[in-house]
């Protein structure tokens, strides 16, 4: 009867304690800085671990709450620092002479998307970004080559890149075709796309070469890192970053709540 008296004087404390310190719990180092509460609970260092032990296992979705609250927690420090770094990229984020745009040109309203023709997610998110620029004609997207999933991501955005220079006013269609592939996307398969819209191979392979290929894609790496992205699809959209491909719906009621914040007061 004592140990669970003492058990539930320690729901109310000890969990706290616990999850701050229960690496070193399980370790074996039960050393906390909350004297005060071992000595009016009557217990010593060695009697923590034990106790809070077992009752985490009596109370699992402890764990599960505090992880979300923890993930909470780092969700709102990302987007402190993402802010930061929009706040003094702005222009590179948004208005690259370099980057694609689809949709409205002249759009309200402007999403940014860091995407590489190889990553699956970003298959699904082409569809959600097409059904944004269908519902809402005052979208303006703007495409950043990202391509991080090794050589052949590489090699594909080069020719991407280097056909956007030689027929920008196919490029859409051709970004389209590209990512929704259902193959792996190479640079063999980018040049054959890249000729059925009727440009020639040599002339990508000589565009291929340019250094402000190579110049984009190390500005885009370096706005990623700023901006906390490590993934694709990564999105900006206004002052905040949404990290993975989270749907149409989702982006289009961030869209919505951004254009009403322009009108008042958020």
């Amino acid at each position: 009867m004592e140990h669970r008296n003492r058990t539930g004087l320690f729901a109310l404390v000890v969990v706290g304690v616990a999850v701050a310190s229960g690496a070193a719990f399980f370790a074996g180092k039960s050393t906390i800085a909350a004297e005060p509460v071992q000595q009016q609970a009557g217990l010593t260092a060695e009697d923590i671990g034990p106790l809070v032990r077992e009752y985490l296992l009596a109370n699992p979705e402890l764990i599960e709450e505090v992880q979300q609250v923890l993930q909470a927690k780092r969700d709102a420090e990302s987007q402190k620092l993402a802010l930061a770094a929009i706040d003094q990229n702005r222009d590179a984020i948004f208005n690259a002479p370099e980057d694609m745009i689809i949709g409205n040109p002249n759009g309200d309203i402007t999403l940014v998307e860091f995407f590489d023709y190889n990553c699956g997610f970003c298959k699904r998110a082409m569809e959600d970004v097409v059904r944004i620029i269908e519902a809402d004609s005052n979208v303006r997207v703007v495409l950043k080559e990202f391509p991080i999933l090794g050589p052949d991501s590489l090699a594909a955005h080069q020719v991407s890149m280097a056909f956007r220079k030689l027929a920008p006013e196919q490029y859409g269609d051709y970004h389209m075709a590209l990512l929704g592939a259902d193959v792996r996307a190479t640079e063999a398969l980018a040049i054959e796309l890249a000729t059925e819209y009727g440009v020639e191979e040599e002339a990508l392979r000589a565009g291929m070469t340019d250094p402000a290929i190579e110049d984009s894609i190390r500005k885009a790496y370096t706005l990623a890192d700023a901006l906390g992205i490590s993934g694709t699809p990564s999105f900006v959209l206004g002052d905040e970053t949404v990290f993975g491909a989270v749907g149409s719906d989702a982006l289009l009621a961030k869209i919505d709540n951004m254009r009403q914040c322009q009108s008042t007061v958020c």
